[in-house]
């Protein structure tokens, strides 16, 4: 079959491989869509989580059953599925409190055993869900980063109501703003950069949104919310979004960091300590993937805006890895075996 093996940084290849091999209790699905996510840029420019050489990445897919292994007993050959690609040791204080996603020794396919950049992919079955009729595989492949965000924000102090504002308008940080509209916010704020994510980001559920290099963003969401919103969400990952999310944050509010950072930031505690601001942090997600399909499949969530080109396996560095990494105009690009 096809796959994106993963060697190192900047060292990724299309080849032949192998098929993946059942052993009891994995089901062997064959993918119909993998988006590229912010960690597998992450990975590929900079190696940092991967354990092993060869790795196939890609965690965000979906695709249909064509195999099941013994001891299955919840799936049948051509069901339609979304694979939720993390867990956890099962023993350590987090996980037997529930939050697997914060083990201290949390695997994830794509990351420490192969993932969906290929034709087909082996998984564990309780890491796999069943998708209604009415949901696409193009949709589907959404689901993942869909639970980052419904996870962050059940995560925060967010309330019915409530102002908010979310820094960057990638795939997470658009995803934010339509999950805050769904649920409830009175006035969402989103500050990005590039034209096209800020037309993006107005379908999908923001009503203001900023250009930083053209206004000052931190003065604007102060002045219309007199004094800050309610939550701020850093989905950016970089210094500045860091700062102007914390400054923008109201006296008593609470400021999220959804992103990822690639290195070290600095910021100064008074601005938090003077108006006792909570910084707190969202990780993945827990027991949520059901919820998300159910969201998606009834349209309660509008995350089709966030697709933004769908290209072949054979494709992928060119047109997927080096594209996002050179034209911001792109956002979720779907990858089809």
């Amino acid at each position: 079959m096809k796959a994106l093996v993963y060697y190192d940084t900047k060292n990724a290849k299309v080849e032949e491989i192998s098929e993946p091999r059942l052993t009891a209790g994995t089901i062997k699905v064959k993918v119909e869509y993998a988006g590229i996510c912010g960690t597998d840029l992450h990975e590929y420019m900079h190696r940092s989580f991967v354990t092993e050489d060869k790795m196939i990445l890609g965690h965000e897919f979906t695709g249909e059953v064509v195999e099941v292994g013994a001891n299955v007993t919840r799936f049948k050959l051509g069901d339609r599925v979304a694979v939720e690609p993390i867990w956890g040791c099962g023993e350590c204080a987090a996980c037997k409190k529930g939050n697997y996603n914060t083990c201290p020794d949390m695997k994830s396919y794509g990351i420490h055993e192969n993932g969906g950049f290929a034709e087909y992919v082996v998984v564990k079955e309780e890491n796999v869900y069943l998708l209604p009729e009415g949901l696409s595989y193009e949709l589907a492949a959404l689901v993942e980063p869909t639970a980052v965000v419904l996870h962050a924000v059940r995560n925060s102090e967010f309330r019915v109501g409530d102002k908010v504002a979310i820094f960057g308008a990638g795939p997470i940080g658009l995803l934010l703003s339509e999950t805050l509209r769904a649920a409830g916010a009175s006035k969402i704020f989103v500050v990005e950069v590039n034209e096209k994510r800020r037309e993006l980001a107005k379908q999908l559920g923001a009503d203001i949104v900023i250009d930083p290099s053209q206004e000052d963003a931190v003065k604007v969401i102060q002045e219309m919310t007199n004094g800050g919103v309610d939550v701020a969400y850093d989905a950016a990952g970089i210094e500045v979004t860091f700062n102007n999310a914390l400054e923008c944050t109201k006296p008593n509010g609470e400021f999220m960091v959804v992103s990822v950072f690639s290195k070290p930031i600095s910021y100064h505690p008074a601005t938090q300590l003077i108006s006792e601001k909570k910084i707190t942090a969202s990780l993945g997600y827990n027991f949520i993937f059901s919820e998300v399909i159910d969201l998606l499949a009834k349209g309660s969530i509008n995350a089709e805006p966030v697709i933004t080109n769908r290209i072949s396996l054979e494709d992928i560095v060119e047109q997927g890895f080096e594209k996002l990494i050179n034209d911001k105009n792109e956002c979720k690009i779907l990858v089809r075996p």
